[in-house]
C-alpha cells in the first residue's frame, strides 16, 4: 500500500494536496509543475520544499 508521505529532502510536486512526484532540485519541480498546469489548468498544483517544510502554489 502506498502512503502519501511528505519527503524529507528535495522537492515534491503536489496535485490537489497529494504528493505525486519527487525532485532533487527546485528547477526540476518547477518545470514539472508548469508543464502539468499548462496541460490541466483546473488542477490545484503546488511545490513542496522539504527542507523549509513549506508548500507554495503554482499559478498558470
Amino acid at each position: 500500500m502506498k502512503t502519501n508521505r511528505m519527503p524529507t529532502d528535495g522537492f515534491a510536486l503536489l496535485v490537489d494536496g497529494l504528493v505525486k512526484t519527487e525532485f532533487e532540485t527546485r528547477e526540476g519541480a518547477q518545470r514539472g509543475a508548469s508543464d502539468l498546469k499548462q496541460r490541466f489548468p483546473s488542477l490545484k498544483i503546488g511545490i513542496y520544499d522539504a527542507v523549509a517544510k513549506r508548500a507554495e502554489p503554482v499559478e498558470a
